[in-house]
């Protein structure tokens, strides 16, 4: 009879060395924020199909709140609306891809094809490479503020230790932040160039009435109340400027009914300068 060792046979757990291969996706980015991905791309495919957020967030299996909150996000980094809602009909409206996002749908299918062949032809020219080739890693930026704009520096006012940046959205609306001067220097701002600003949710204050009253807030901003998420004990609450961008806060259940929000109310919304954070590409 003959006897087999231990070490006749692979243990187990002994590694199998595959052959290392590349892969990547495409994503559009805004300065540091993402604008268009693969997941973002299936959404507006699916409101082009289905003609509804709703329906599209089911059919890719994303949340109705994600989904809207994609679409502001895609519209505000645009600079001008990707998808839009037309009131009226029999089911209450519908939801529909302008010219601009069928036309970035259409190109992110193409810029995603080339994408493709290009990784492709990279896995067969690093054949036999990969022993040799450091890991190589990139970095992104996420940001938890849930508002982000770009738009244009449209004044640019030195102080002694701090500047104030105004910056102007497509829509027209004027956002003023405070920043360093290090900052401004490091960021390279002068009048006329891009930048982009993030507030979160958290620091902006609404309100139904502003005329005559004084404020040490820098930012007031108007429109109206398109979307109400009412939560356990806060609610947010997504203001459609009246230049065209979206806004969101977190305000109490209990300020809500105060101030009697309800869609298609009008709001403004209020931070400090001090609240906006400005980037650059």
């Amino acid at each position: 009879m003959a006897a087999t060792s231990s070490h006749d046979t692979p243990a187990s757990n002994t590694p199998v060395h595959e052959p290392l291969t590349l892969e990547g996706q495409l994503w559009f980015n805004a300065g540091e924020q993402r604008f268009a991905s693969h997941g973002r791309m299936r959404l507006l495919a699916a409101i082009a199909e289905t003609g509804s957020i709703s329906a599209a967030a089911r059919a890719i299996k994303m949340s109705y709140k994600a989904a809207w909150d994609a679409v502001d996000q895609m519209n505000n980094l645009a600079g001008e609306a990707l998808v839009e809602r037309h009131a009226g009909g029999k089911g209450g409206g519908t939801t529909r891809l302008t010219p601009a996002g069928t036309k970035l749908v259409e190109d992110f299918k193409t810029l995603d094809a080339l994408h493709r062949d290009f990784v492709e032809r990279l896995n067969r020219e690093a054949e036999g490479l990969s022993e040799n080739l450091p890991l190589l890693r990139k970095l992104s930026m996420k940001s938890s503020a849930r508002n982000q704009f770009s738009g244009t520096v449209s004044a640019l006012r030195q102080g002694a230790v701090n500047d104030e940046v105004e910056l102007t959205l497509p829509g027209g609306q004027r956002l003023v932040a405070v920043i360093t001067q290090e900052s401004a220097a490091s960021l390279g701002l002068a009048e006329g160039s891009e930048a982009f600003a993030l507030i979160k949710a958290s620091s902006v204050i609404l309100a139904v009435e502003t005329e005559g009253a004084s404020l040490s807030a820098r930012n007031c901003l108007a429109g109206t109340v398109e979307r109400l998420v009412p939560g356990a004990v806060n609610s947010e609450v997504v203001l459609a400027l009246d230049g065209g961008e979206r806004l969101a806060a977190i305000i109490t259940n209990s300020s809500v009914a105060h101030l009697g929000l309800a869609e298609g109310s009008p709001a403004s919304a209020m931070f400090k300068a001090s609240s906006v954070i400005v980037g650059t590409r």
